[in-house]
């Protein structure tokens, strides 16, 4: 996985919008995202890092235009609205590529995490954030959950600011 801020320079959301300004691990680590590269011949380490972080389910997703058809631009334009969740997000991208964009705090800077085959990305409960694939326009990632599936997004907004999870994720930011 590579990091760094995004350019914030209108146009296709699916281009790179490289800054040219890196994000270091220590970064990312300071606002709880977290990452591994496991290559996809050896996904046997999946189920180790779900045993630790008590990862109990998981499914797959696949988003293509040819998969999704008529509901593809909706799809990728809902994905890309700034948002919250009150679970972590964790992928793990078994073929294909995107991005990731999360709020960095309290800058609030977008920090793009361009993901591949074999990026495991975390997320925390409570962070911005959004996604998008890349120009190749597919991906496939396995999900992993630590209750029962589900995703629900909560778009950034007054309300968001002051749900618990979100209050909750910027205490742990002042802790760190």
């Amino acid at each position: 996985m590579r990091a760094y801020y995004f350019d914030d320079i209108p146009g296709d959301k699916r281009l790179l919008h490289d800054s040219g300004n890196p994000v270091s691990d220590n970064i990312l680590k300071s606002i709880g995202v977290l990452h591994w590269h496991i290559p996809t011949s050896q996904q046997d380490q999946i189920d180790t890092v779900a045993e630790e972080r008590s990862y109990k389910n998981r499914d797959t997703i696949t988003i293509t235009k040819q998969g999704l058809g008529d509901l593809y631009e909706a799809k990728l334009k809902s994905f890309y609205e700034e948002h919250m969740h009150e679970d972590e997000e964790i992928r793990y991208i078994l073929e294909g590529s995107g991005f990731f964009d999360v709020r960095e705090h309290p800058s609030d800077s977008w920090i793009r995490c361009q993901l591949d085959a074999g990026d495991l990305l975390v997320l925390p409960a409570g962070i911005y954030h959004r996604f998008t694939l890349d120009e190749n326009n597919s991906i496939k990632a396995l999900r992993l959950f630590k209750d029962e599936p589900k995703w629900t997004p909560l778009n950034r907004g007054g309300s968001t600011d002051v749900n618990p999870y979100r209050v909750d994720y910027l205490k742990s930011l002042a802790v760190n």
